[in-house]
């Protein structure tokens, strides 16, 4: 699979945009790049990068967003290519509006499926294409900022700018 690749440049370090004409298949911190790409490779294959020739308007919609426009990344194409239920686990995700947070277990009973918020964890965990797919809107029951792939500052950092009382 043949990908274009942008670096973006952001208040949180360099972030990486991996795109082909279906839309966005990964958005991530440029220091996590090996889980980027090995969450590509697992629905892929073997992928090659391309650089962009100039930004893309998926790479534009990031850096509106990281500037104050919260809306910014609502309407991005995706290609994401999860299980059904990581699917329905990312839709959820993308309906919770910027400035709000929910639990997982919150999450898994929206779904009709209350039992099962480690699996809503996992499907967490699995999206290629954080803030477009806002994961950092998950906390833990108890109000703490449980785990992030970009790291627990970032995350705190993301749901300030989006104006969350923490």
């Amino acid at each position: 699979m043949r990908l274009v690749l942008e670096e973006i440049s952001s208040p949180l370090g360099p972030i990486l945009l991996a795109s082909h004409a279906g839309g966005v298949c990964a958005l991530d911190f440029a220091d996590c790049r090996e889980r980027m790409e090995a969450l590509l490779e697992a629905r892929f294959g073997a992928v090659d990068f391309e650089p962009a020739r100039a930004p893309s308007d998926a790479a534009r919609r990031v850096e509106s967003y990281l500037a104050g426009q919260l809306d910014a990344l609502d309407g991005v194409a995706l290609d994401t290519q999860g299980t059904p239920f990581q699917e329905r686990v990312w839709a959820a995700l993308r309906a919770i509006p910027a400035g709000a947070t929910r639990s997982y277990g919150e999450i898994a009973r929206a779904l009709g499926r209350p039992s099962a918020s480690r699996a809503v964890g996992a499907a967490n965990g699995r999206n290629p294409v954080a803030l477009a797919v806002p994961c950092h809107r998950v906390i833990g029951a108890d109000g703490s900022l449980t785990g992030y792939a970009g790291g627990v500052a970032r995350k705190r950092w993301l749901l300030e700018h989006e104006g969350t009382r923490l």
